[in-house]
């Protein structure tokens, strides 16, 4: 095991290379949503599976209830001034391209929910294995913010990505794949097998042609996933600055505070 959290199993973000595979897991209780250097962590150990040369796909799945939850919000509301959000839109803007730039293909593991960040994750990944309890969506237009929807409109419809967009609506895994862009659905406990056998099927393609291939699909992208991105944090900024993000994070925090009390 690669150390990203280390052989003791402690959570966080762990490697493990086995078959010319690499899996990389998130595992960040409660819900897998990121602190601004977790984000960067991300990035950091996508691009080193990538540059190594043993490696011949990565898989990339997560521990826990779900796959990932976006932002660490409460780190956002707790921190003075723009740091964090300047920070948690560097960092995602970093593990995204760190998806997309990996030079062997990424297969996204998916398992239950699959939210805002994670979205931007999922969408730039070469193959998505989902199991049959998975949802897509993003709730940023209820958290102040805006952002991958770039991402988004790589998993579903145009006309389908602005309603969900605008409602924060989910997609079902059984939704995406009517549009092909899940490949396969599974039940949980077979997700994790399911993405290896694909990463394995990928791994044994000569290493030379399979690297050059990635490098070829981004290259014919018709749409340029950074910038396009980019674009959209652009407004988020914004948002920030005429002080109705904060009013929604506020919110939310004081939502997910009484859930927490109750349960």
């Amino acid at each position: 095991m690669v150390g990203h959290r280390g052989i003791e199993g402690l959570m966080g973000i762990s490697t493990s290379i086995s078959e010319h595979v690499a899996e990389i897991v998130v595992d960040v209780p409660p819900v897998n949503a990121l602190t601004v250097a977790q984000w960067f962590e991300l990035a950091d150990a996508l691009r080193a599976a990538g540059a190594n040369d043993d490696v011949r796909a990565v898989v990339l799945a997560a521990d826990g209830k779900g796959f990932n939850a976006g932002v660490d919000i409460k780190e956002m509301q707790s921190t003075e001034g723009f740091t964090a959000l300047v920070g948690a839109n560097r960092g995602c803007f970093a593990a995204f391209a760190a998806v997309y730039e990996c030079a062997v293909p990424v297969i996204a593991a998916v398992h239950g929910f699959c939210l805002g960040g994670g979205i931007g994750l999922v969408g730039n990944a070469d193959v998505i294995i989902a199991s049959d309890d998975a949802t897509f969506g993003l709730p940023e237009v209820k958290q102040g913010a805006l952002g991958a929807a770039t991402h988004l409109a790589r998993l579903v419809p145009q006309h389908r990505m602005r309603h969900m967009v605008y409602t924060a609506e989910r997609a079902t895994a059984q939704e995406l794949a009517s549009y092909g862009s899940v490949l396969r659905i599974v039940p949980r406990d077979e997700l994790r097998a399911a993405a290896r056998e694909v990463a394995l099927q990928i791994a044994s393609v000569d290493p030379v042609v399979m690297r050059a291939a990635k490098e070829s699909l981004n290259g014919i992208d018709p749409v340029d996933v950074r910038r396009s991105y980019r674009f959209e944090q652009g407004f988020t900024f914004e948002l920030n600055l005429t002080g109705a993000s904060d009013k929604a994070r506020d919110a939310f925090v004081d939502r997910r505070d009484q859930w927490n009390r109750d349960g």
